[in-house]
């Protein structure tokens, strides 16, 4: 499987292990299995449509354990709608959706990573569509 979002991961890893426990420990672990999740989702190797199914019922169930910091707790019902979809150009907008929550409840590297991720994932879908618009 390609990992369009592995910088992204990498970036939100290194905040994690610095973090001290609390809400933004969890904060930065949520916002992590979430860019896990849709890394998995995205083309040309996506996960089955049953497998994605299976992943994102364990990531809610995940986070609905975690204390979040208030921006993140109610933004991420809304980014989960949207990874239900399924569709790549949702779960670019998922990950975009997140940044802002993201910059006020754990800090602007997070947000930042966030961001990077969204526009990873959506030059990945743009260059699967145009290769698919040429066969």
């Amino acid at each position: 499987m390609p990992d369009h979002l592995r910088a992204t991961e990498d970036r939100l890893l290194a905040e994690l292990a610095e973090a001290a426990r609390g809400p933004k420990r969890n904060a930065l672990f949520a916002l992590w299995l979430v860019v896990r999740h849709c890394d998995g989702a995205l083309p040309p190797a996506a996960l089955s449509e049953r497998a994605c199914s299976a992943r994102l019922g364990g990531l809610e169930h995940r986070l609905s354990s975690l204390s979040l910091p208030a921006p993140l707790r109610r933004a991420l019902p809304a980014c989960l709608r949207e990874l239900r979809a399924g569709q790549p150009a949702r779960i670019t907008g998922a990950l975009q959706q997140l940044a802002a929550p993201a910059r006020e409840g754990v800090g602007p590297a997070a947000a930042d990573a966030l961001g990077a991720g969204a526009r990873a994932a959506r030059r990945s879908t743009r260059e699967r569509s145009q290769a698919e618009g040429k066969t």
